[in-house]
């Protein structure tokens, strides 16, 4: 008996301490996405991207990212067209040529005709706009 209750005594002793530290468990999200702290943020993509090994399909196997000038030249194209049509109502005809196409804006005093031709299959497309204003 006496053997019993010293065990049982040693047992509470150990254990008296454990209850005293313990605390209640918060869990707290590392996504921000989920409530996690914003900083968390920046470096949970990196690790995404990091780890990123998908293969887009819909690139093909040899496909390259547009050169710095061919960027630039399709900015300038794209400007170009712009200012092209911009000036349409003025009473100006203008022409652009790219790789792909040409384009001839003919402005004829309230009719517009713009004849888009395809360089590769020599396909014409041409637009007629009538009863335009002409800008004063």
């Amino acid at each position: 008996m006496k053997h019993r209750t010293l065990t049982a005594t040693l047992f509470i002793t150990l254990l008296a301490p454990l209850s005293l530290v313990a605390s209640e468990l918060i869990y707290t999200p590392a996504n921000p996405s989920f409530g996690g702290n914003a900083l968390n943020g920046n470096y949970l993509l990196g690790n995404a991207q990091a780890q990123d090994t998908y293969k887009n399909p819909d690139l093909g196997e040899g496909y390259q990212a547009p050169t710095d000038i061919e960027r630039f030249a399709n900015s300038l194209q794209s400007r170009l067209l712009n200012q092209l049509l911009t000036d349409v109502g003025s009473g100006n005809s203008g022409s652009l040529q790219t790789d792909a196409f040409i384009v001839d804006l003919v402005d004829d005093g309230g009719v517009l005709t713009v004849l888009i031709t395809d360089k590769n299959t020599n396909e014409v497309t041409e637009i007629v706009v009538s009863g335009l204003n002409p800008q004063n």
